[in-house]
């Protein structure tokens, strides 16, 4: 079993010693150095939730007579949903109107009467009060009448109608949701160490299974300024368009924060990296020979490695092949060069 392991080495050995005598020059795989825009972000989990939804609820009590939309219909603010039967309500705000505009027409006679002295301030007083009392009694009766249609409280979809035309609403009782599709809001949390990196104002994309391949973009409005001290994280809000309304409130999705971007960053794949003891190298082709160099990484992004010192734009450097290499080895590249931020 020796006998291969000692040829194998040999071998290496020949061919490590013929590089460096100037012999066969090691096969390599190289790319090229560019400066390119790098993008830093982070990756969460949320929940899609409307900005607006409502149960509505009956304000008083009545039989439905009318519905006035179709299940799914986008509604406007104010629009009527569902009228209550108001036949008594209707002629207590009759009454109420009349005897509103009977006692507003008493004051103004007390007020005439008054002004020349006719009757006393007591009296004047009293017709000022009826007219008071008459004028409140009829916008509650009006108030009322206001509350038997109920209405949209904002721009949005109705859902599925929970009561049926002639059935009996009691009061409190749920009739129809509300809900507001565009735009949503996507509610996630992040790990405390990037809270200094997170504001309003950042790019964020989402997916979610139910469109597999697209990616949809938002913004985040609000970040929490209190960190949730069992999970160490902080809870963060984005708003997300939704004008083809695609999505839907209660959809599961992936989140892709933007932290930051840098121009003119050097990335190079990761596996150029070459670990030595504490410091971290990249062999580099200089006139068809290696060069160790040592280089100092910044930012880690999924394949690639950004490199803060000891590279340059242009620069060769080697992705495949390092073992075989020593200081000042002659190398040859496998098939082009390609290039690093690809």
């Amino acid at each position: 079993m020796l006998i291969p392991r000692i040829i194998a080495v040999s071998l290496c050995a020949a061919s490590t010693l013929a590089s460096a005598q100037g012999g066969f020059p090691t096969t390599v795989e190289t790319a090229q150095v560019r400066a390119t825009t790098m993008e830093s972000s982070v990756k969460a989990v949320g929940t899609l939730l409307a900005e607006a939804s409502a149960e509505l609820r009956a304000e008083g009590p009545g039989q439905i007579v009318k519905i006035h939309f179709a299940e799914g219909q986008r509604v406007k603010t104010g629009d009527p949903l569902f009228s209550i039967e108001a036949t008594v309500l209707e002629a207590e705000v009759n009454e109420a109107r009349a005897n509103a505009e009977r006692s507003t027409a008493a004051f103004e006679r007390a007020r005439e009467m008054y002004s020349k002295k006719l009757i006393s301030a007591n009296d004047y007083d009293a017709a000022q009060a009826n007219m008071n009392v008459d004028t409140a009694r009829l916008l509650s009766s009006q108030a009322k009448l206001y509350k038997t249609v109920i209405r949209a409280p904002f721009d949005g979809y109705v859902g599925l109608r929970k009561i049926n035309v002639g059935d009996y609403a009691t009061t409190g009782q749920a009739v129809v949701d509300v809900v507001q599709l565009d735009p949503l809001r996507v509610e996630f949390s992040l790990p405390e160490t990037l809270f200094p990196k997170i504001k309003a104002g950042q790019p964020v994309e989402v997916s979610t299974d139910a469109y597999p391949g697209e990616t949809f973009g938002g913004t985040i409005t609000a970040v929490s300024p209190r960190i949730d001290v069992a999970g160490h994280s902080v809870a963060v809000r984005a708003s997300l368009p939704n004008g083809e309304l695609k999505l839907r409130p209660g959809f599961f999705v992936r989140v892709n924060v933007t932290l930051a971007q840098k121009e003119n960053a050097l990335l190079v794949p990761e596996e150029a990296i070459w670990p030595v003891g504490h410091d971290k190298t990249v062999y580099v082709v200089v006139d068809g020979k290696a060069e160790q160099r040592v280089v100092r990484i910044g930012e880690r992004l999924p394949g690639q490695v950004e490199v803060l010192s000891g590279l340059e734009v242009g620069d060769t450097i080697v992705t495949a092949g390092q073992m075989k290499l020593f200081e000042g080895a002659d190398v040859q590249s496998k098939g082009a060069a390609t290039t690093a931020t690809n």
